[in-house]
């Protein structure tokens, strides 16, 4: 036998499901999102991140005791810090020392036995413009070569050597020629 068909029990109502209501949902979900956020910006502010100071004179005679014949600044000028020093002996010699002049402006010191063009490439722009030679009362170099780009940065390069030593950075040109200025093979003292 069978059983007599069942009447519809009685379930949730349904809403009227229209654009507007969808509309309306989405823009307060976007406000709890935002508002969520603005809440978390209050109460976790994003501490200010000031670079540290690195002393790349003791890695600079580290490498010199290992017979690494780096060029480094004796001094930098007041107010500049370096950031970071990198350092890979070997076969071919990569030292390099990012630093920050005291307008936070960049400046680097690269070292490299690689071919000018490639360091050029690399550091400073691929269609960096030759300028004329410039002469710099430096110890480990008098004549350097010149380069710029589009975008204002400034490079000098000299064969220190076996290496290339390029200096190059955002800072005005007078900053570089300063730090060129600076730079030494003298053991570390």
């Amino acid at each position: 036998m069978s059983e007599p068909p069942t009447e519809p029990q009685a379930g949730a109502r349904r809403y009227p499901r229209t654009f507007g209501g969808l509309v309306a949902s989405m823009i307060v979900l976007v406000l709890a999102v935002l508002g969520y956020w603005v809440v978390q910006r209050a109460l976790n502010p994003t501490p200010e991140i000031s670079p540290e100071a690195v002393d790349y004179l003791d890695t600079a005679a580290a490498a010199q005791e290992a017979g690494i014949p780096v060029v480094y600044p004796t001094s930098l000028p007041e107010g500049w810090i370096a950031t970071e020093v990198r350092l890979t002996p070997g076969d071919r010699l990569v030292w390099g020392i990012p630093m920050l002049t005291d307008e936070e402006r960049f400046v680097g010191l690269q070292q490299e036995d690689e071919d000018l063009h490639t360091l050029l490439d690399t550091y400073v722009d691929e269609n960096a413009r030759q300028g004329a030679d410039v002469m710099i009362d430096s110890p480990v170099a008098s004549r350097w070569s010149s380069w710029t780009d589009e975008g204002g940065d400034h490079a000098f390069a000299a064969e220190v050597g076996e290496t290339v030593v390029l200096v190059y950075g955002s800072a005005p040109a007078t900053d570089l020629k300063e730090l060129v200025s600076r730079l030494s093979t003298a053991p570390v003292g």
